[in-house]
């Protein structure tokens, strides 16, 4: 070989080298070794009282299949998003495991998730082997994230029960889509478009007190790991007249 290839090549390979190295460090679909625990004393499902605040509606979303989080709750920003779970134990073990829908916070151990009944069991071949996996408890899982899917289901707000019109306004995202969080909202009067900022109360219950008044447009920001961020404004107004415990269709189903 000509020594005058010698320090392309070098110089070549060390370019692929730290392009491999950064692409594995920002990898979104790698998976990340874990542990995964369930419910304890629960039925198939998840959780109405989960720290997210979504109440019956935590319990049932994703069919189910739902979890609590210990570092991935974020605060709370991490209510409603979705992993695909999957154990790793061969015998026991599918490919595919299962997706799952944040709901609640809570830690167990290194586990960092604490999955629905329903949910632990869908990570196995076969009801055998699920029946085995619930005995052992907790086990070592991969997982990532990916983006929630509801099909035919609009982003929609349910009004909390302990909102008292016109004075305060608290509320809950559900059927929240797509592979990025929810970062902020914003309530703005569709007239004048005077624009509030909300407070995430805990969880993902967002409040204001002294809401704006008259028909009010919604504004979520979008916030993805890359640091993209997208303000998206739903077709459909929350009303004049919001009611404590009604739920409200936004109209608009997001893929960000």
């Amino acid at each position: 070989m000509a020594p005058s290839l010698r320090p392309l090549l070098l110089l070549f390979a060390t370019l692929l080298f730290l392009q491999t190295l950064a692409e594995a460090a920002t990898c979104s679909d790698c998976f990340t070794h874990s542990q995964a625990a369930y419910y304890p004393n629960s039925d198939e499902q998840g959780t109405d009282r989960g720290a997210c605040g979504f109440g019956s509606f935590g319990a049932t979303i994703n069919g189910g299949d739902v979890s609590a989080a210990s570092n991935l709750y974020r605060d709370g920003v991490g209510c409603g998003s979705c992993y695909q779970v999957r154990c790793i134990n061969s015998n026991y073990c599918t490919d595919k495991g299962v997706v799952i829908t944040i709901t609640d916070q809570g830690s167990s151990g290194n586990a960092d998730f604490i999955l629905s009944r329903r949910a632990f069991g869908r990570m196995a071949q076969t009801t055998d082997a699920a029946a085995s996996l619930l005995s052992l408890g907790v086990v070592d899982v991969e997982y990532r994230r990916v983006s929630c899917s509801y099909p035919n289901k609009n982003i929609t707000i349910k009004i909390d029960e302990n909102s008292n019109y016109p004075y305060y306004l608290a509320f809950v995202i559900w059927f929240q889509q797509g592979k990025q969080d929810i970062t902020a909202v914003q309530l703005c009067e569709t007239q004048n478009f005077v624009c509030k900022l909300l407070d995430r109360s805990y969880g993902a219950v967002w409040t204001t007190t002294s809401p704006p008044s008259g028909p009010l447009s919604l504004r979520m920001l979008f916030s993805g790991e890359d640091g993209d961020e997208t303000w998206v404004v739903p077709v459909n107004n929350i009303p004049q007249d919001w009611k404590a415990g009604e739920t409200y269709d936004t109209g608009v189903q997001v893929n960000v």
